[in-house]
Order: C-alpha cells, then sequence, then structure tokens
C-alpha cells in the first residue's frame, strides 16, 4: 500500500512512516519544518537531539535498504499539495500536520488565530485534494480525545445513539473542547464527516489520547532516527514533565487538585494504531471514530507513579493550574475499535522503566529548567 504522512518530520509522524515502511509499506513523507520553527521562537528543544530530516530519510535507508521520499512544502498551499497527491497516488493519506499544543494556541490572538487557520484551512485543502483527484484515497485523521471535553456521561466513540421526544437518531458525539487547539480538531471532525456525507469520501478519525515514550522498534535502530521527546510547558506532555522533574530532584508540579483525567497510550501503540486503521480502510462515504487510548490516569496518579517507580526521592507539589478545565471530573472512555482490530497495548508502568527513566538520566544536561514552568494561562486574552 502507498501511504503519504503529513507532518512527516514530527514527533509522531517519523516514527509512523518508519513502523509503516518496516512492513513492508511504500511511505512518502511531507512536512514544511513548521514544529522545529516553534522550537526557535520559545526558545526550546527536544530532551533527545534530532537530526534533520534528510539525515533521517538517509539513515533509514542505511539500517533497512528501503526510500521514504520527502516533499518539503505546507498544506496552506493547494498548488503544492495537488502535485504531492497527484505525483506520489497514495492509497491512504495518514494527517499529523496540524500545530497540536493547547498551550501555544491560548498564547494570544496571534497564536489562536494562526493555529485555526493553520488546521482548518490546511485540513480543508487535504479533503479537497482527495475528492477532486481521487475519493478511494482513505484518510485518516489524528483527532485527539480533547475534543470530547469531560462530559459527566460515557464518551462514546465518535457517535452516539439519542432519543428526544419520542424520536430517535444517530448522532456525532457532542464536543466541548477545552482550547483553539482542541477546537481546530472538532472543526476537523464536522468537515471531514460532511466530506464523507456528500462526496463519499472514506475517513477514520482517530481521537487520540495523550502518547508518551520516544523508542519505537525502528527509531532504536540508530540514534539517527530519534523523534522527539518535549518537555516544556508548551510542547510537551505531563508525563514527559514529571519525569524529568524527578531525574533532577525536582518536585512534580501537578496544575490544581490534579483529579484532570485523561487517556493515555505508549508511542508504539500510536504506530501500531496507525497501521491497523491504513490496513483496514472505512468504506466509501464512512466517517469512522476510534477513540485511541488504551490506559486513563488522573494527573494526581501519574505523578504518584512516576513518584513510586522512580528509584530515588520524589516530592508532589501542587500549582495554581493556569488552565481553565474541571479538576475533578467523571471520566470512562469507550475504546474497543483498535483492540477488535488487534491492538495489544503495553503498559505505562512497563514503559517508565523499560525506556523512559534511562533515556531522561542521558539527556537530563539537556534541560532549560525555565521552559518547565508555565507561563501561559487560559484565563488571560493575553500572555506575557
Amino acid at each position: 500500500m502507498r501511504v503519504l504522512v503529513l507532518g512527516g518530520d514530527g514527533y509522531l509522524g517519523w516514527p509512523t512512516a518508519l513502523h509503516l515502511s518496516d512492513c513492508g509499506h511504500d511511505v512518502a513523507v511531507v512536512d514544511n519544518y513548521a514544529r522545529r520553527k516553534y522550537d526557535e521562537e520559545l526558545g526550546s528543544q527536544s530532551l533527545v537531539p534530532i537530526e534533520d530530516l534528510d539525515t533521517r530519510v538517509a539513515a533509514w535507508k542505511e539500517v533497512s535498504g528501503k526510500e521514504i521520499p520527502a516533499y518539503i512544502g505546507d498544506l496552506l498551499d493547494a498548488d503544492f499539495l495537488y502535485q504531492v497527491v497527484r505525483e506520489y497516488a497514495p492509497d491512504a493519506i495518514i494527517h499529523f500536520a496540524e500545530q497540536r499544543a493547547a498551550p501555544y494556541s491560548m498564547i494570544d490572538r496571534e497564536h489562536a488565530v494562526y493555529t485555526q487557520h493553520n488546521n482548518v484551512i490546511g485540513n480543508l485543502n487535504v479533503m479537497y485534494a482527495i475528492a477532486e483527484i481521487n475519493p478511494e484515497i482513505h484518510l485518516v485523521k489524528l483527532g485527539t480525545m480533547g475534543e470530547y471535553g469531560t462530559p459527566n456521561i460515557d464518551i462514546e466513540e465518535g457517535w452516539i445513539e439519542i432519543e428526544h421526544n419520542g424520536r430517535q437518531d444517530r448522532v456525532l458525539y457532542p464536543k466541548k473542547p477545552g482550547s483553539f487547539y482542541h477546537l481546530t480538531k472538532v472543526h476537523d471532525s464536522h468537515n471531514i464527516e460532511f466530506g464523507c456525507r456528500i462526496w463519499g469520501m472514506r475517513a477514520t478519525d482517530l481521537n487520540q489520547g495523550v502518547v508518551y515514550g520516544q523508542q519505537t522498534d525502528q527509531t532504536a535502530r540508530d540514534p539517527r532516527l530519534a523523534t522527539r521527546f518535549d518537555y516544556d510547558a508548551v510542547f510537551g506532555t505531563v508525563l514527559n514533565r514529571f519525569i524529568i522533574q524527578a531525574a533532577l530532584g525536582q518536585p512534580l508540579t501537578v496544575y490544581g487538585k490534579g483529579g484532570q483525567t485523561r487517556g493515555m497510550l505508549d508511542i508504539r501503540d500510536t504506530v501500531e494504531c496507525l497501521r491497523l486503521a491504513v490496513e483496514n480502510p472505512a468504506e466509501r462515504g464512512e466517517f469512522r471514530v476510534f477513540n485511541q487510548m488504551t490506559e486513563s490516569f488522573s494527573v494526581k496518579q501519574v505523578a504518584e507513579l512516576v513518584a513510586e517507580t522512580y528509584p530515588g526521592s520524589v516530592e508532589i507539589d501542587y500549582l495554581e493550574n493556569p488552565r481553565w478545565e474541571l479538576e475533578e471530573h467523571y471520566y470512562n472512555v469507550k475504546h474497543t475499535g483498535l483492540v477488535d482490530l488487534g491492538l495489544k497495548p503495553h503498559l505505562l508502568s512497563d514503559t517508565l522503566l523499560e525506556s523512559l527513566f534511562p533515556i531522561v538520566e542521558q539527556n537530563k544536561h539537556r534541560v532549560n529548567l525555565e521552559n518547565l514552568m508555565p507561563k501561559v494561562k487560559w484565563a488571560s486574552a493575553k500572555n506575557s
């Protein structure tokens, strides 16, 4: 199968491309290096050094004998995108190529507008490229569990059966996102469902939980194949921050009460979920939704797990929450679709000991302590 990975230089796009290539698929990547530019803007960097895309591609050919063509350009440039789709003629397009950080979208008006424009318009261009060039292409779109928010009812897998005034219908599950970034993912989902309904597109929307981990079977084969490890308060995940704080002898900084609960999954499970989605495509006209997560934890539980498993003394501090979110809430997510296709999950407790603690210990000299502390406050329309 021919697969085009949009955002193929990113944290998840790059290891996904390697995983699919290793599984025998023909893979090409598209990127505009925006994620690297965010680092320059924020004065941050990946904890683990990463190579440029040309070096990565060459290294993969060296260790595997397989080529991954790279197209450099922006999805907002429709002419560029159409040319790539025509030239590469993919059977499936995996769309990672969006600004992915909620805090980044909440910095100020400029960053909110950029995030909405980049994500929503770029996705629309992808939809039109598929609809106009080859409607048989299967679009696999990376969404987020954050689209749902934290409703006081079970979170279904994309769709929900409702009864109102004696009548029944099947509708998209109501969304209540918590940032301008998460809102873009909701807009994407609605736009893609509309495209499936009116054009007969085939699409899989992967509502992904918080991804942790830095190594896959493929990236571990050569240091030049490493993917990112983000820890800063804008792009980093809470788990990465906690592990680094533990390694540096710093208190783990929990926002608010720590009752915020999220779905989570290992990066190795992420790339496998993408393979399962690609190899088992949606039908024409089908908008298929998978909740891509394997376990759920509260922030407090994550902090306690890190403290319990780290081989040293660890303290936990509770900070004023810079975000606008419920700090204690009900959270029960249905996530059977990918398991039914054959996903065999890794567990967080095992991954912490096997890979995450050693990776952080090896690279902790690269940490900028200032980047660990939150500076973006949701309640302010303008952050310094």
